[in-house]
């Protein structure tokens, strides 16, 4: 994979695409936080994915087995909010 240049490139360029795009996100979801335009439980909301990553990747070995407990959780946990919506509308 690292003999040829276009591809290293193409992946550099690939990722630095994603973190401008990272950066940017967090930028306007800080500046609508001071301007009020959204609520602080929706940038929480937005931000558990990144805590999470966060604390698997000192928990675990690998970077990769740090990506997929996150994913594995954050499917749990929506898996949850889905049954706790469902039952919530079925009782009331």
């Amino acid at each position: 994979m690292g003999s040829n240049p276009v591809l290293m490139i193409s992946i550099y360029l690939a990722i630095g695409i994603t973190g401008l795009s990272l950066l940017a996100l967090v930028g306007f979801g800080i500046r609508n936080l001071t301007y009020g335009k959204v609520e602080p439980l929706t940038i929480g909301a937005i931000a558990v994915p990144f805590v999470l990553l966060g604390i698997m990747l000192v928990a675990m070995p690998t970077a990769a087995e740090a990506g997929i407990m996150t994913l594995i959780i954050m499917f749990a946990l929506s898996l949850l909010g889905l049954v706790y919506t469902g039952v919530k509308n079925l009782i009331w």
